[in-house]
């Protein structure tokens, strides 16, 4: 982790009003879907903690589910599974243009906005500390209406994910 490059990874950050509101509307459509929405968020690198635009991505828990419920036993209800290639180019192009990823965002369906462990193991692909420099956001959608909103990010010395500051601007 690169606090010093990537310094949204301690919070702070600040969505840009019309960035959190496609949020929103994405966790809805996916909530009418029945399944949780997920995304990336970029930014400025000459404006480190300002989030201005979105990449919504397609959930794929529920295909996976489809094709092969042994190995895939959970939904997209409860889960989100993204394309690691187009998830990986989108990392890489924003950091070679000077607007990088720094949020992956995701929906939670009727339970709240939390990390959970499954969350954890996916940011950190089963290692001890996160695979990216990224902090997280996660959207709380309960009978179609979001009603929370919660940043996480990584704490090393907790070797755990935290609720970090967050505005909406």
């Amino acid at each position: 982790m690169d606090v010093e490059k990537h310094p949204w990874i301690r919070g702070g950050i600040t969505i840009a009003r019309e960035v959190a509101e496609r949020v929103d509307a994405e966790a809805c459509a996916a909530f009418a879907r029945d399944e949780e929405s997920c995304g990336l968020l970029l930014g400025p690198i000459s404006d480190p903690l300002l989030v201005d635009a979105i990449v919504p991505m397609e959930n794929r828990a529920n295909k996976l589910h489809e094709l092969d419920p042994e190995t895939y036993p959970r939904t997209g209800r409860m889960y989100f599974d993204l394309d690691p290639l187009k998830f990986e180019r989108t990392v890489r192009e924003g950091e070679g243009s000077g607007r990088p990823v720094k949020v992956l965002y995701h929906s939670h369906l009727d339970v709240g906005a939390y990390f959970s462990e499954t969350d954890a193991q996916a940011a950190t692909m089963g290692g001890d500390a996160p695979s990216y420099d990224l902090a997280y956001l996660v959207t709380s959608v309960r009978a179609g209406v979001v009603d929370d909103r919660k940043l996480f990010v990584w704490d090393p010395e907790r070797k755990s994910f935290v609720e970090a500051p967050l505005q909406i601007g």
